[in-house]
């Protein structure tokens, strides 16, 4: 790395687009913590963590957890030692008023966001990678039509049931997913380009292309 103090990157990317990929890839080589909000909120409800119990109370009514107590959250687990060398947040932050709450908190500290990488990857890419997934109702085996697919089209190798496809991975469930991506995400790009530090990564390319541009960046911090 181009130095020795911590480094604070920020994926962003529509669900198919690779960040959970290229996150753990840069815990594993760079030595960054990989945090994400949903494991947060998980592992804070699990343990019953002051912060746990007061966001189960929105929770258990389906509301918002409040900025300031994701944010406490955010602040506590970037102080444990595992993040000595830096993080890399995946699914937080979500809005404008989340990115900017978070500025001031690390600011408090004398840290500050080196890079938003932003992996773009079309639209009808998203698409295919996001329905690609199908499994057996019967014995629970899961098949990707890209990466992983049945011996016969439909039909489970292990018991020769008829494939069934998940709700959420169903075209028009994924093309409201990208939607609400896209709206929610977008007033986020722009604060962040405001600031400088959208780097846009083609995402489009081999996992393999995709690592090289995103450690190369994550170095020059």
């Amino acid at each position: 790395m181009a130095n020795n103090s911590p480094k604070y990157i920020i994926l962003l990317g529509a669900p198919g687009a690779g960040k959970g990929t290229q996150a753990t890839i840069l815990r594993e080589q760079l030595g960054l913590a990989h945090v994400s909000s949903g494991d947060l909120f998980r592992e804070n409800v699990a343990q019953q963590t002051p912060l746990g119990v007061l966001a189960k109370t929105y929770m258990d009514k389906g509301e918002l957890v409040p900025d300031d107590v994701t944010i406490q959250m955010v602040m506590e687990r970037i102080a444990r030692p595992d993040c000595a060398r830096g993080v890399v947040f995946d699914g937080f932050p979500r809005t404008q008023a989340q990115a900017q709450a978070l500025d001031v908190a690390l600011a408090r500290e004398q840290k500050h966001i080196g890079a938003v990488l932003l992996i773009q990857v079309r639209d009808e890419i998203l698409l295919e990678r996001l329905t690609a997934r199908w499994s057996c109702p019967v014995c629970g085996a899961v098949y990707n039509r890209l990466t992983n697919p049945p011996r016969v089209a439909g039909q489970c190798d292990k018991d020769a049931s008829a494939l069934t496809q998940r709700e959420d991975d169903k075209p028009d469930t994924v093309r409201r997913r990208l939607d609400v991506y896209r709206q929610q995400t977008a007033p986020l790009i722009e604060y962040y380009r405001g600031k400088g530090l959208v780097r846009q990564v083609d995402g489009e390319r081999t996992i393999e292309q995709v690592t090289a541009a995103v450690i190369q960046i994550a170095q020059t911090l």
